[in-house]
């Protein structure tokens, strides 16, 4: 019988929190010493779509020096940004 019920109840859908990731390698498409924001990601097509926040992966090599602007970094994302010569910048967001 009680397969035969609809399931009715409280799901925390509507609170999900959308992460788009974006991953070091991808980055290397922008020139030397550019600032990589929101509006030039979704520019590249490498973000599109609904999200709340935007977080770098440290997956690959960077080879140019960037000033990065995110919601959320990894941390070998961080690291490798860094090492590069590049900077990192946090954009206040409510997770």
């Amino acid at each position: 019988m009680y397969r035969r019920l609809p399931k009715r109840g409280f799901n925390n859908r509507q609170f999900k929190v959308r992460v788009a990731v974006v991953n070091l390698f991808d980055l290397n498409n922008f020139a030397d010493g550019e600032e990589v924001g929101l509006d030039a990601l979704r520019k590249k097509g490498l973000i599109n779509g609904r999200f709340d926040a935007v977080k770098i992966l440290g997956g690959g090599e960077l080879r140019k020096k960037l000033k990065i602007h995110a919601h959320l970094f990894s941390a070998s994302a961080k690291a490798k940004i860094e090492a590069a010569g590049g900077v990192v910048e946090l954009i206040q967001h409510k997770l």
